[in-house]
């Protein structure tokens, strides 16, 4: 624990400026943050040159980091110990997260006379208790800067829903979280089963064959991933009618993506900043058809 400690007190103050900077430039307007999510095998050290530069760096023999490289190693590190899960074993990585955001946004408003209403957003919740371990922190932290700074930030705390379960569950999970935004990239590769890193061997033989009529990672399976969104919606708004509800992923950006989640409903679309032209002529197409 000391060593994350140690690590995250570097981190902190780089965190902190990135956001001072982010709400900076946004002025006042919506900004959303997804609290850390790494798949940790994309982290890790992966050859000996590496394993040797960190041993230099921390002081440490080789042997030592390539036992912990061993130890942290995942058979499946997508479905692993990433998203909230990592927030709930290491509570203190949330924390510094959560200190960085506030201290910011209230260091922002100072310098641009706009008040800043973060949005934290905590990733791969599976239920409403996962979500309030995290939301507990969250708050607690609020409460804390407030106190030190004398400067009250209003905020949202919402989630990802990137599970059947979440989806499933979405009406409980709406009694604590504000906003959802629908991660479909992995709200994809946990509905079928399919790895988005490696579908490409095999995904152009299910097109031909028509088992799919498009590439379900490109254009969202209405009939099975786009139900779930579908009811995740609903059984959310049922909960909080005013919930904040959008999607997040390569679908975002996708026309025929855009036009389902728009005749459901939904009040965004977020994506890659190259398919934001995109992204906002086929939503602004999708609005004149609902309308």
């Amino acid at each position: 624990k000391s060593g994350r400690e140690r690590a995250l007190a570097q981190l902190f103050p780089m965190q902190r400026e990135d956001w001072k900077e982010l709400f900076t430039i946004m002025q006042g307007q919506a900004v959303t943050i997804r609290l850390l999510d790494p798949p940790l095998h994309e982290f890790l050290p992966h050859d000996d040159s590496e394993i040797e530069e960190i041993a230099t760096d921390e002081g440490v023999a080789p042997e030592l980091i390539r036992a912990r490289v061993l130890a942290l190693k995942e058979a499946n590190p997508m479905l692993g110990h990433r998203g909230c899960r990592l927030a709930i074993t290491y509570p203190e990585i949330a924390e510094m997260q959560a200190r960085a955001i506030f201290e910011a946004a209230v260091a922002a408003a100072a310098e641009t006379g706009a008040a800043v209403t973060p949005e934290i957003m905590v990733p791969l919740v599976g239920s409403k208790r996962e979500f309030d371990l995290v939301k507990a922190v969250i708050d607690r932290i609020a409460e804390t800067v407030a106190r030190e700074s004398g400067v009250s930030v209003d905020y949202l705390t919402g989630t990802m829903i990137e599970l059947p379960r979440a989806a499933l569950t979405a009406g409980e999970i709406a009694e604590s979280a504000e906003f959802f935004s629908f991660g479909t990239n992995d709200l994809t590769q946990t509905t079928l089963g399919i790895s988005r890193d490696d579908a490409a061997g095999f995904m152009a033989s299910y097109v031909e064959q028509g088992i799919f009529q498009i590439d379900p990672f490109v254009t969202i399976d209405q009939e099975g991933v786009g139900e779930l969104v579908k009811i995740g919606a609903e059984r959310g708004r049922a909960t909080r009618a005013a919930i904040k509800l959008g999607i997040c992923g390569e679908h975002g950006g996708d026309p025929a993506s855009i036009r389902f989640v728009a005749g459901i409903g939904l009040d965004y679309v977020s994506c890659s900043p190259f398919r934001v032209p995109i992204a906002r002529l086929a939503a602004a197409q999708a609005a004149l058809v609902r309308d």
